[in-house]
């Protein structure tokens, strides 16, 4: 019997870094021939148009598989089980598979996915990496006051599930075999002790915790755990499963996205300025997407979380290719689609 292909999911909150660690996972993989399955939340698949631009000869763009309809834990059936199967079913099987999921989704459910009849014979999870935002988490993303919050909720169970991004934020935590806290480099020695704290308060289990800048962490880190997480899910449940074991189906109601599209601009400088009064006045949590730029030969990239707005040439624009500006924005649920749409429209 073929011994089972080890995969490794990436998980984390949004803007983390997770594209980033995997474009330089493919860079330097050693010539393990990998394949990736990107789960993105929206309609513009940002992240898979990175990674397949990003040269690595052991994953070519045939080995990049994009699922962008929802979170993947929603669509088992409909597409994780057909993509894996026909992942599995190729001549050449790929030596690791790497799932990166939206910023969005539960990692739970997509372990449990694994425990498929047809897929548990043939694949494990090698084990789940959640990257943390070190700058965000140090400058209190998910909870102003963490020793508040904690005694509001021991006083008063109806607060418990009041938070859908720090139970997101918590759920991620706990599923991890890995915790890469990311972008190091934006925080003092102090702050990141203040992160380490954090982020070992925000769960029961204590996965090993490294640090990393700009995403880069050897392939050997990442890959070979050896933990075979689908067997260990009674110890990883989510808020989510600890709430709705009864029975109760579940949605996503808590974030909403949507694309907008513009034509070419001239003044990046003051576009990105403007974007961050934007985000700023409608609580945008993500943004990201691409800008043409009047008179460039080359695709700008944009990646937004919260007012820090990194850009970036990324490749030239393909012949065939209709050049536009296009932006994907996730927010909570109540977020002001109309408002944000024509702010944003407003800019052109």
């Amino acid at each position: 019997m073929n011994q089972k292909i080890p995969a490794t999911v990436i998980t984390g909150f949004l803007g983390a870094g997770k594209t980033t660690m995997i474009r330089n996972l493919l860079t330097n993989a050693g010539g393990k021939k990998i394949a990736l399955i990107i789960n993105e939340f929206g309609d513009l698949g940002v992240d898979g148009d990175v990674l397949k631009g990003c040269g690595a000869e052991n994953c070519s763009e045939d080995d990049i598989i994009e699922l962008t309809n929802g979170c993947i834990c929603c669509t088992v059936a409909d597409d994780f089980i057909p993509t894996m199967t026909k992942l599995l079913e190729r001549e050449q099987r790929p030596d690791h598979i790497v799932i990166e999921t939206s910023g969005l989704a539960l990692p739970q459910p997509l372990v449990a996915a694994f425990n498929w009849p047809d897929i548990r014979t043939q694949v494990t999870v090698d084990g789940v990496i959640t990257v943390v935002d070190s700058a965000a988490v140090a400058a209190g993303r998910f909870a102003d006051d963490h020793d508040a919050v904690v005694t509001a909720r021991s006083e008063d169970e109806s607060l418990d599930h009041e938070s859908p991004i720090e139970e997101l934020f918590e759920d991620q935590l706990t599923c991890a075999d890995l915790i890469v806290l990311n972008k190091t480099d934006l925080v003092d020695v102090a702050g990141l002790g203040r992160v380490r704290d954090e982020v070992a308060s925000r769960t029961q289990r204590k996965p090993v915790m490294i640090e990393a800048r700009n995403g880069e962490v050897p392939a050997g880190i990442l890959l070979g755990l050896g933990i075979g997480t689908e067997n260990d899910l009674a110890n990883r449940k989510s808020h989510h499963e600890l709430e709705h074991e009864d029975g109760t189906p579940h949605d996503h109601d808590e974030f909403d996205s949507f694309v907008v599209e513009l034509g070419s601009i001239v003044d990046v400088a003051g576009f990105v300025e403007r974007l961050k009064t934007i985000i700023a006045a409608h609580d945008v949590l993500r943004l990201k997407g691409f800008v043409d730029v009047s008179g460039k030969p080359m695709r700008l990239q944009l990646q937004a979380v919260g007012s820090r707005i990194d850009h970036y040439f990324d490749r030239a624009w393909a012949a065939d290719e209709r050049r536009a500006t296009r932006l994907v924005v996730i927010g909570l649920h109540e977020m002001d689609e109309v408002a944000v749409r024509t702010a944003i429209e407003a800019m052109a």
